[in-house]
């Protein structure tokens, strides 16, 4: 268990003054439209750095988006320090003034542990989800995280599809949806999975805790080389970096290239028309992020064709209209 952080870790190369942690999150929340006004959003704590700081985040956005917080925490069974360190997340929570309860859960040692805890917890999670009539549960994933996980998915031998990981909504697992099912009929598809902290670092969360002055607790199995995550967060993940600074960021853009290529094509897929009548117009990987980009930000675009020719494209009420028509390009 951790008082307050001590020293932080150096800072990136490329980022003298890198946004707070509380910006990096907002941006992203408001970018994919992850809360609304009105929305109550259950946050999984644990009582560690990063759903702390989550947690922290979440509660100090309120007034700025509108929405309404309360937090969970899960006692998987396995460690005797587990009660002591959601007392942390309790203690954090009522000083932020948010609703925090908490469940124990029987995960009985043996083969896939990891797997079957998290089965359990999400489970857990969705329950208290319908109790509290909340949309969403924010985890507090990050940057770090996600380039982590596309490493070890990479190393299993996954491909595209395995390797569009911890996008920033999600959603719920099936096994915690149909636990939801049973408090709430008729609600479990409409509670999703977000990640309010994807935009940022581990060095950011630390950074945010520190200046806070927010205490935390550290789970031990994060420092066991026994376990594949840990070697890859500790000696794989620097490695990659002293040969590419920008790794984690790259991996991360990776990541929502797949995610945005495994959507399925619906009336408002960026490349349909207004009217409903699909684009022709043969679009590139990049092209497609990059349309899908502009269209969560709600911002025009100008994309270049085959051909040599370009595209406008203007997003109204959500939806993708071509403003410049295709007649334009040269050569047509």
């Amino acid at each position: 268990m951790s008082p307050p952080p001590g020293p932080l870790p150096p800072p990136r190369r490329g980022r003298s003054h890198p946004p707070s942690l509380i910006r990096l999150a907002e941006r992203l929340i408001r970018d994919e439209r992850l809360l609304s006004r009105g929305d109550v959003v259950l946050c999984a704590c644990s009582g560690g750095p990063d759903s702390s700081a989550l947690l922290h985040v979440l509660a100090m956005l309120r007034r700025r988006i509108g929405h309404e917080v309360v937090a969970h925490g899960v006692d998987h069974g396995l460690r005797a320090a587990a009660a002591a360190e959601l007392s942390l997340a309790r203690d954090l929570a009522e000083r932020l003034g948010v609703p925090f309860s908490t469940t124990r859960v029987d995960v009985a040692p043996g083969a896939n542990l990891q797997a079957r805890a998290r089965a359990a917890r999400f489970a857990a999670l969705a329950a208290a989800s319908a109790a509290h009539g909340a949309r969403a549960i924010a985890t507090g994933h990050t940057a770090d995280d996600r380039a982590e996980t596309l490493l070890l998915r990479l190393l299993r031998g996954a491909g595209p599809r395995g390797l569009a990981v911890l996008p920033p909504r999600a959603p719920l697992p099936r096994a915690a949806a149909a636990a939801r099912s049973v408090d709430a009929p008729g609600l479990a598809a409409q509670i999703e999975l977000i990640r309010p902290l994807l935009l940022a670092r581990r060095v950011d969360v630390l950074a945010h805790l520190d200046r806070h002055r927010l205490a935390f607790a550290e789970d031990p199995s994060n420092t066991d080389p026994r376990f594949t995550r840990v070697r890859v967060r500790r000696e794989l993940l620097p490695l990659l970096e002293d040969l590419s600074p920008a790794i984690v960021e790259h991996l991360c853009a990776l990541s929502d290239m797949l995610v945005a290529g495994r959507e399925r094509p619906s009336d408002d897929d960026p490349a349909v028309l207004d009217g409903g009548e699909p684009l022709s117009i043969p679009l590139g990987r990049a092209q497609r992020f990059a349309i899908e980009r502009a269209r969560k930000l709600g911002r025009p675009l100008r994309v270049r064709v085959r051909g040599g020719g370009e595209i406008s494209l203007g997003f109204p009420e959500e939806s993708s209209v071509l403003i410049e028509d295709r007649s334009t390009r040269r050569g047509a």
